[in-house]
């Protein structure tokens, strides 16, 4: 078989692959119709993490379960576009990490809304300006942003879904070669980050290192400067055109961001392997071990509590302090739903979804 008969029948398998898509598509169609009689939701992560997990397990070719979910979460991302137009705000600026988590969960089709605050992003979803919001909520390197756990606290929207984006960055430039580079632009973080890439490849040259407030502003300016070179986000440098000369630069590998997808109102059903995660605000009295008491309500019931913050009242004059926790289970599990009826009064569940799609 030579390469013409190979890509013949590449040809062949896409167009059997688009009558499918358009056969699933018509499917999803009539799905959305009546989801909009009915009133339900059209994103439903247990749902496609189900599929995903289904289809791994099913695979018997070359293709891995990352590169299923690639696949079929832009399939999804396009399916609901065809159920329901979405609009998702995130936190900016475009090229971000965060734009990277939006857009690697609703796809190429949908509509993007760039805005400059992580409480920008809780407003538009709370007056409904957009369906959805991402915003970061944790770093395992640099730890929580107390700012998305406060706004948690303040404002009236539930957690969709979270998910896990490793961090990875970029070396870009139009440089024709690396000796033709005097300056590297990038924000403070990722020279920090960066610190041993760079010590490796540019030992013999005298670089200037040019912070600025993003890394997607340092791939324009590296765009518009053929002595330059910029450390970002692969997604900053093709929103730019800038050519990736190197991948994953990172000095550490584990780097990862935890980001929330917000709605205005939202529950999911249960995936059998799920989160919730809350808010108590316990009662202030001179009795000691509230806490305690709290906490072992959940151990009784066989509720593993996987984090807890401790955030204090703003504008009290005492020292008093409410809870954000996260704890494995589904608030409509028999266990969950027990604790939380008893303790009503002082908790705010913010939402329950399957664990990190």
């Amino acid at each position: 078989m030579n390469l013409d008969d190979l890509r013949k029948g590449i040809d062949n398998i896409d167009s059997q692959l688009l009558k499918l898509l358009n056969e699933r598509m018509d499917l999803v169609k009539k799905v959305g119709d009546l989801k909009r009689v009915t009133k339900t939701v059209i994103y439903r992560p247990e749902r496609e993490k189900e599929i995903i997990g289904r289809l791994s397990k099913e695979s018997s070719g070359i293709l891995d379960s990352k590169a299923i979910e690639a696949i079929f979460l832009e399939i999804f991302a396009t399916a609901r576009n065809i159920e329901l137009p979405e609009k998702v705000a995130y936190l900016g600026p475009e090229g971000s990490f965060t734009h990277q988590a939006a857009e690697s969960r609703f796809g190429a089709l949908s509509e993007y809304i760039m805005l400059p605050s992580i409480k920008s992003v809780f407003e538009a979803v709370d007056t409904e300006r957009t369906r959805f919001g991402v915003i970061p909520i944790e770093n395992n390197q640099a730890g929580i942003v107390y700012e998305t756990i406060d706004l948690l606290n303040e404002m009236d929207v539930s957690i969709v879904a979270e998910l896990k984006l490793p961090i990875h960055f970029a070396f870009a430039s139009v440089a024709d070669q690396l000796t033709d580079i005097k300056r590297i632009y990038s924000k403070d973080i990722a020279f920090r980050q960066c610190r041993g890439f760079l010590n490796k490849y540019f030992e013999q040259q005298e670089l200037e290192e040019i912070q600025v407030e993003s890394t997607s502003k340092a791939a324009r300016l590296a765009f518009e400067d053929p002595e330059s070179a910029a450390i970002c986000s692969e997604i900053a440098a093709k929103l730019f055109g800038l050519p990736m000369v190197f991948q994953n630069i990172e000095d550490n590998s584990n780097n990862r961001t935890r980001f929330f997808i917000l709605a205005k109102q939202f529950e999911n059903q249960k995936s059998g392997d799920d989160k919730t995660t809350m808010i108590a605000r316990l009662p202030h009295t001179e009795n000691p071990g509230v806490l305690a008491d709290f906490l072992n309500d959940f151990k009784d019931q066989g509720i593993n509590i996987t984090k807890i913050e401790s955030r204090p009242y703003k504008g009290s004059e005492e020292f008093n302090f409410w809870f954000f926790l996260e704890a494995s289970g589904h608030q409509n599990d028999d266990n969950m739903s027990e604790v939380i009826s008893k303790h009503q009064q002082h908790i705010k569940v913010l939402g329950s979804y399957v664990k990190n799609i």
